[in-house]
């Protein structure tokens, strides 16, 4: 896997990317700001970049911006935004357009190698990766008309560990439950979402577009 990384925080970017060379991902290069990290993608088409939300010259969402063009103008480019802050808002400007290969989490997930390393394994593999903190904002907040409202607590649970990019086998693990019965569960909630006629990874996208979406 070929990795860029953009972040202006010198020690973050060295520290991220040492982390995954020591894991036996290729970084072929970086940058401290968004100029610089859109020019290595055109320049290396690389299967994933990583970019930091906040990067100057405002610190604002310059990050974003970048994010969404990469995406864009290089759909076979994954992208994995990191924020130093919780913000679920940029989550679903991120994901809103093009669902698919596109990852948001927290920057202290960065410490969890397994667990960065997964995340980018199924983003170049075209799903939707997001923070479990993100995910129980937005569950949290108040539905007029909830979309969700007929998923039952175990099919809601799971719906929630998809958000986070866990793969069947990974929710087995988290949940103590046999593959069958994941299967059944996840069966079950595409037929409530009204997501019966697409692929499979296509509707575990959709499914969690749902889920972030709504009201």
């Amino acid at each position: 896997m070929r990795i860029v990384i953009a972040d202006d925080a010198v020690l973050v970017r060295e520290g991220v990317a040492r982390l995954l060379a020591d894991a036996g991902l290729e970084i072929i290069g970086q940058a401290a700001e968004a100029t610089a990290l859109l020019r290595l993608v055109r320049e290396h088409r690389p299967d994933v970049a990583i970019v930091d939300i906040r990067m100057p010259p405002s610190h604002t969402d310059e990050g974003l911006v970048a994010a969404r063009e990469i995406r864009e103008h290089y759909p076979d480019t994954a992208v994995l935004v990191l924020s130093q802050h919780l913000e679920p808002l940029y989550a679903l400007r991120l994901i809103e357009d093009s669902p698919e290969r596109v990852g948001y989490l927290l920057k202290e997930r960065v410490g969890r190698l397994d667990d960065l390393v997964d995340a980018l394994h199924r983003l170049v593999a075209g799903e939707c990766v997001i923070d479990r903190q993100v995910v129980q904002e937005l569950l949290g907040r108040r539905r007029v008309h909830d979309p969700l409202a007929e998923l039952s607590p175990r099919e809601r649970e799971i719906l929630e560990l998809m958000a986070e990019g866990r793969s069947n086998q990974g929710i087995c693990k988290a949940l103590w439950l046999s593959p069958k019965t994941i299967e059944t569960h996840i069966r079950n909630l595409f037929l409530k979402l009204g997501l019966n006629e697409a692929p499979l990874d296509n509707r575990r996208v959709l499914a969690v577009l749902t889920l972030l979406k709504a009201p």
